[in-house]
């Protein structure tokens, strides 16, 4: 919920700005607010440090039936899938599940399904396995800039 003010207004973690901009931000509650300029900031100090730089994938046309290939790594040309992060920027995963002992601690992400009212998963989110350690044959996803082998022209 974070910091608050007399009022019930609240105040950025960072700054102590009590303007209208002061919400809780990102995609899990994450129990703190921020103002837009410090959530910025910090999302994307904690994207740089995370590998967190991929574009979002476009909104498919709702008309539109065809076929919707997953993205190709323009370095590799291998498969990737690209998620939101828990602080809404977005990351470039690998296809496939590891263990936990196989993916280095710097390359670890989970996919977490948003929380909703409903069973069915709604959106899912990739955050970053930090804290505790998983157990070593706990699968994980890593994140594609590991996996990543650039192309070579041919000689």
């Amino acid at each position: 919920m974070g910091a608050t003010r007399e009022g019930g207004q609240p105040v950025c973690l960072r700054c102590g700005d009590a303007g209208g901009s002061v919400r809780e931000r990102g995609r899990i509650g994450l129990m703190a607010s921020y103002c837009e300029g410090c959530w910025n900031t910090l999302a994307n100090e904690m994207a740089e440090t995370d590998g967190a730089t991929a574009t979002p994938r476009p909104e498919p046309d709702p008309d539109d039936v065809t076929w919707i290939e997953p993205p190709v790594c323009p370095e590799c040309g291998a498969l990737i899938r690209i998620y939101p992060t828990n602080y809404d920027r977005w990351v470039s995963l690998a296809m496939v599940e590891m263990p936990a002992k196989d993916v280095p601690e710097a390359f670890r992400w989970r996919l977490m399904p948003l929380p909703t009212r409903s069973p069915i998963p709604v959106d899912i989110v990739a955050v970053r396995v930090r804290g505790i350690d998983p157990l070593p044959s706990e699968p994980v996803v890593p994140a594609h800039s590991m996996m990543c082998v650039p192309e070579w022209g041919e000689p």
